[in-house]
């Protein structure tokens, strides 16, 4: 059997390395976004939180939602796999024009965040002419 080698990655790293760099950083939450007829809609899981655990700001044209999910980690473990994210995470969105960020409504249930934007009626597209110098 050949012994494994380090792969070298992103910048030069080791696989380990990277490993612990990415480790240190900031989470990113993953999203779906979409509409319906009535809504713009932000839907994420977010398990082992509670709903005052999560921080949802929206900023003129950017929704951003962060927060900090703890280990439940308690001792030494020998893993198999690692691939879950514990501790801080934060994830932007760019918002549309047509929705109202006034009356935002975020529901937190059973480890699901919907967030939902009103639809408002789309501004009218204005033409600019250009002129011939």
């Amino acid at each position: 059997m050949t012994p494994t080698k380090k792969v070298k990655i992103k910048d030069g790293l080791s696989e380990e390395q990277f490993s612990e760099e990415v480790l240190k950083s900031e989470g990113e939450l993953t999203v779906d976004v979409y509409e319906t007829a009535t809504d713009f809609v932000v839907l994420s899981t977010v398990a082992g939180l509670n709903a005052k655990d999560i921080d949802i700001q929206v900023d003129k044209d950017m929704l951003v939602i962060k927060g900090c999910r703890p280990s439940p980690d308690e001792g030494e473990k020998n893993y198999f796999y690692k691939e879950c994210y514990w501790g801080p995470f934060s994830r932007k969105i760019i918002l549309p024009e047509n929705i109202d960020g006034t009356k935002v409504q975020a529901e937190f249930n059973k480890g699901l965040l919907y967030i939902k934007f009103p639809k408002t009626d789309s501004k009218p597209v204005k033409g600019i002419s250009v002129q011939e110098g």
